[in-house]
């Protein structure tokens, strides 16, 4: 593992645990998916890259807005959705033809896979990277250097 993956990997394991929390970003005060991901980055790299404008639980998906793909494609590394890595930021569509609107944060690659993400009603934990899970990757990506 490289420094930016061990360091994206204790980042995000510091927020398993944290309470969902729509458009939070507080560790241990709660978080929502984009909150997670946001306080990640604020770990590694300090300022957040842009001011997140407030947003809806279903990120526009009646507009077919793909406001979270534009954003992680400003902000991360696109990779191969096949190209798995411990830290990838993985975006989920929750239903085929809809927007990508859940994310998380890969912390083991193989037979065992797993992420880090924050879920309604769950809050911000470790989950298996299943076949329905997996089915679901709209695209992967990788932090900055």
């Amino acid at each position: 593992m490289s420094g930016v993956e061990q360091r994206v990997i204790r980042e995000v394991m510091a927020w398993v645990g944290t309470p969902y929390r729509h458009q939070a970003s507080c560790l241990g005060a709660g978080a929502d998916c984009l909150g997670l991901l946001r306080g990640v980055w604020r770990g590694l790299y300090g300022e957040e890259p842009e001011l997140v404008p407030a947003y809806t639980p279903d990120w526009s998906e009646p507009q077919g807005d793909e406001v979270l793909m534009r954003a992680a494609e400003r902000h991360l590394i696109s990779k191969p959705i096949r190209d798995a890595a411990v830290a990838d930021v993985v975006l989920f569509r929750m239903r085929q033809g809809g927007v990508a609107k859940h994310l998380g944060i890969q912390t083991r690659i193989g037979d065992a896979s797993e992420f880090i993400h924050a879920y309604n009603g769950h809050g911000v934990r470790v989950s298996p990277l299943s076949t329905p899970w997996a089915r679901r990757i709209a695209a992967r990506f990788a932090f900055p250097g």
